[in-house]
């Protein structure tokens, strides 16, 4: 028998297996940078692991639909898991697909131009690249293994309307990268935050909104700064993370 923790982060509560995937602090800050527009009605998590992060968006935002797309099954039975235990069965919904077939047309549910937003928290890691970890739901959340940056861009554009949203964290050294597919895909970028483990260390992070079918201008906001000089959260980091 599997063995879970049930743990607290943010607004929600979310079990996880002790030996495997488990979120990471990026997931929640992500979730946090999130910022729809009134208007918005549907919402899609690619690759949502566990479903952290499209459940913290649908307690921030309690007029949106949210569909938590998951390839491997025990992340996408975790999913319904904590749909459940969260009591957003109403309005959050878990999807077992292949990203890389969205475009392809494969789920009815996945239907082209039917999205106000798309959510990513995704590998960014080349194969090849980085420790590997030895249980599989690691090594494919982190590498680009079942799934590539430009797969996850093509679906993401393929699922968005004219002047939807699209949110990614992703790591800094491929920046130059990112937004060079992601102009590709009609995805312009609109606005960036880098996060910083410390204030005199160099970025870690980097969170980008961009607009499906938008006009070039960018803003670049204050960084964010994870940890204070003695080692604790910063106040803006407890406030995500605990509230308040």
């Amino acid at each position: 028998m599997e063995e879970l923790t049930l743990d607290s982060i943010s607004s929600i509560r979310l079990y996880q297996r002790k030996r495997g995937y488990r979120f990471s602090l990026d997931a929640v800050l992500l979730a946090d940078f999130v910022r729809l527009p009134a208007s918005s009605k549907a919402v899609v998590d690619l690759g949502a692991g566990s479903g952290v992060i499209g459940l913290c968006v649908a307690r921030k935002y309690t007029g949106v639909k949210i569909k938590l797309v998951e390839l491997q099954k025990a992340l996408f039975e975790l999913c319904k898991k904590n749909i459940s235990i969260n009591e957003l069965q109403n309005r959050v919904e878990a999807i077992r697909a292949d990203i890389n077939q969205i475009p392809k047309g494969k789920y009815l549910s996945l239907s082209s131009g039917t999205m106000d937003a798309v959510i990513t928290n995704p590998p960014f890691r080349r194969p090849g690249t980085g420790k590997t970890s030895p249980y599989d739901e690691r090594a494919v959340a982190r590498h680009e293994i079942a799934l590539s940056l430009d797969g996850l861009l093509e679906a993401s554009s393929y699922l968005l309307k004219t002047r939807g949203r699209f949110f990614i964290i992703y790591h800094p050294h491929r920046l130059s990268e990112l937004i060079s597919k992601m102009v590709k895909q009609a995805l312009e970028p609109k606005r960036m935050r880098f996060v910083h483990p410390r204030i005199t260390g160099d970025a870690s992070m980097v969170m980008i909104e961009a607009v499906k079918g938008s006009g070039v201008e960018l803003k670049v906001e204050r960084p964010l700064f994870v940890y204070k000089e003695t080692g604790v959260y910063t106040d803006e980091v407890k406030r995500i993370l605990y509230g308040g």
